[in-house]
């Protein structure tokens, strides 16, 4: 069995993590019978009105927002040893690139939130796999690009040129299909970075990056 950790960018495709890119790897990395944990951030983020799209007056917290996705099973990331997993996933969401970095805003010249920076560098280091999906990829292309590797956000050219800024290699690849790196061990999948997506679809993208990535770890 496969211990493999999800992070996390809180709930909700706008303002967190993707619930259904995030329900989709939960359930394929299950049927994988991997055994997953959860993390996220301990940082506090501005939440959106989905019905309006207007930020909320409140301020709201990756960690526990990310726990309305884990059941309450959800450590924060500061905990996270590499060395007790076999693999890092990284489900979709505009709140990876607002949350876990500030891609949102500056692109390839962004900074990652250092603890997800640091799960990045040491998975790599000492070689196990790591999958990322939707705009999750441009995470990795940020702390490893300049190590060459490849990825995919599917086929968003404006994406795709920052992510080839980070020094990192960027395949233009379908919805229900994957990029595998594997001499850096790196799966990626776009999901909805094709927004008008089916859901089955997205499964069916994160199911075959699952397999993939198991048979790695």
């Amino acid at each position: 069995m496969k211990k493999i950790a999800v992070i996390l960018a809180g709930c909700g495709n706008k303002d967190g993590s993707e619930i259904y890119e995030a329900v989709s790897l939960t359930i394929a990395l299950g049927m994988a019978e991997a055994q997953i944990e959860f993390f996220a951030p301990n940082n506090d983020f501005t939440a959106l009105n989905f019905m309006t799209d207007q930020a909320l007056p409140e301020k709201r917290n990756v960690l526990v927002e990310s726990a309305r996705i884990a059941r309450s099973k959800i450590k924060n990331i500061s905990e996270l040893q590499t060395k007790s997993f076999d693999g890092l996933a990284f489900p979709g969401g505009y709140g990876v690139a607002l949350n876990l970095c500030d891609w949102a805003s500056k692109g390839s010249e962004c900074t990652i939130h250092p603890e997800v920076k640091r799960c990045i560098d040491e998975f790599y280091q000492q070689s196990k796999p790591i999958a990322a999906i939707c705009i999750a990829p441009v995470l990795i292309a940020k702390v490893l690009g300049k190590k060459g590797i490849t990825v995919t956000t599917g086929n968003d050219l404006d994406t795709a040129n920052e992510i080839i800024k980070t020094g990192a290699y960027h395949v233009d690849c379908p919805v229900d299909d994957y990029v595998t790196d594997r001499e850096n061990k790196i799966i990626t999948t776009p999901a909805y970075m094709y927004g008008d997506a089916k859901p089955y679809q997205v499964f069916k993208g994160i199911s075959a990056l699952v397999k993939e990535f198991i048979e790695m770890a």
